[in-house]
Formats: C-alpha cells, sequence, structure tokens
C-alpha cells in the first residue's frame, strides 16, 4: 500500500546526505539514500535543476523523513543548482541553463547569462556532470525531475506509463509531449534508455499538503512494477 505522509513536521530525522559534487561556485551538492540498497527497483528524484523552480525541494525534504517503499531503493538530490537558488537565478553560477547542457538533442542556444544558454558544448556545466555521474553509477529504472511553473506531468516515450500514474496520484494533467533539446530526461530516455519524466509543479511555495500529495505520487511511482 502506498505510504501516508502526514501534513506537519517531520516524524523522524533524515539519514546523513552525501556530497556528490560541488557547484560552480564551490556549494555542496547532497544525496540520500533510503529504502533498500539491494533492491531490485532504483528511483531518482531531483528536487530543484533550474534555481527559480525549486518548490521540489519540498518534496524531497518529506520523502527525506519517511521510509521508502519495500523493495525500492530510493535516491534524492534536494538541490542540483545551489548557486543559481541562492542567487535566484534560473541559470548555474556560471551562467548555463543545466537543462540545456546535456548532450542528447544538444544545440548550440544563446550566449552565457541568456535564459536558456545551453553552454559552450555539452557536459560543460560541473553541476550537469554531477548529475551524470550519479545517473551512471544509480542506472535508476525512473527519475523524476522537479520544475514549474506549468503544473503538469511532462513525460514522452518509455516514461509516459510512469508521468501518467504520477499525474493520476497527485491530480494533474498529463502532457505527453517530445523533449526539448539538451534536456536531461531527453538523454536519460533516448541514449541510456531509461524512464524519466519532469513534473511541473504550480508557481509559488508549495503548501504542506500539497508536498504530501506529490510526495504519495512518487510513492506510487516507486511501486510500480518493472
Amino acid at each position: 500500500m502506498p505510504l501516508v505522509f502526514p501534513i506537519g513536521p517531520p516524524p523522524a530525522a533524515a539519514p546523513p546526505p552525501t556530497v556528490i559534487g560541488r557547484s560552480a561556485l564551490g556549494r555542496p551538492i547532497v544525496a540520500i539514500e533510503r529504502g533498500d540498497p539491494f533492491a531490485g527497483r532504483r528511483v531518482l528524484v531531483v528536487g530543484c535543476i533550474h534555481g527559480t523552480e525549486c518548490a521540489g525541494m519540498r518534496v524531497v525534504r518529506l520523502l527525506m523523513h519517511h521510509p521508502a517503499p519495500a523493495g525500492v531503493d530510493l535516491w534524492l538530490v534536494p538541490n542540483l543548482n545551489p548557486d543559481g537558488l541562492a542567487l535566484g537565478t534560473r541559470l548555474n553560477g556560471r551562467g548555463v541553463d543545466l537543462n540545456r547542457n546535456v548532450p542528447t538533442g544538444w544545440r548550440p542556444i544563446g550566449r552565457r547569462f541568456d535564459l536558456q544558454y545551453a553552454g559552450p558544448r555539452p557536459w560543460s556545466a560541473v553541476e550537469s556532470q554531477v548529475a551524470r555521474r550519479l545517473i551512471l553509477r544509480l542506472r535508476p529504472d525512473v527519475t523524476i525531475w522537479y520544475h514549474q511553473h506549468m503544473n503538469l506531468v511532462w513525460s514522452w516515450g518509455s516514461s509516459r506509463g510512469d508521468g501518467w500514474a504520477y499525474a493520476r496520484a497527485a491530480g494533474m494533467r498529463d502532457r505527453p509531449a517530445a523533449w526539448l533539446a539538451g534536456t536531461a530526461p531527453h538523454w536519460q530516455n533516448v541514449a541510456l534508455r531509461e524512464r524519466s519524466f519532469v513534473v511541473e509543479l504550480p508557481a509559488g511555495r508549495l503548501s504542506a499538503a500539497a508536498a504530501a500529495r506529490h510526495a504519495r505520487a512518487v510513492d506510487v511511482v516507486a511501486a510500480l512494477p518493472g
């Protein structure tokens, strides 16, 4: 059965985070593992990749304090872009859009500090390299990337079933649409043949009730077979 995520203070201390790399300006990027490390199903959840779209961090914090579903190895990255969050920008600390900096479908976009600047080449941003190392190490069965502010679930190809299940559990619209150039889900779905999709949360701060609803949706996806 899906876990129950109560609204209110977390019931237990989170496990210690592991530093998996550092941002362009030297801030730590951490990951937390929950559940069974020897489980057959591995799930990765990234709370923030654009520094002005970080409401998903509240979902990740809630997941940190609750047990993962049985038979699941759950990995949580609260924030892949700590510089962007600190500076109040979508971009990283060097002016690169991390979700345009991945090789599958990559193309030059803009110049440094432009809103969707793709960087001089794929994987040029150190944060993108941190994500690549973690994903290639874990080879997750499914990855959930939180963004804002479209208020829908965006999935395509092999991730459609997982995206639809999440949307239904969270009470969101489901948008089947091809991936944009140089995005992490594009790389994972096409190059790695992994299931990876985007949850576009609504604008603004996520309420406690909404965070609990999204945490339950993660649980639903994590418990899917295959």
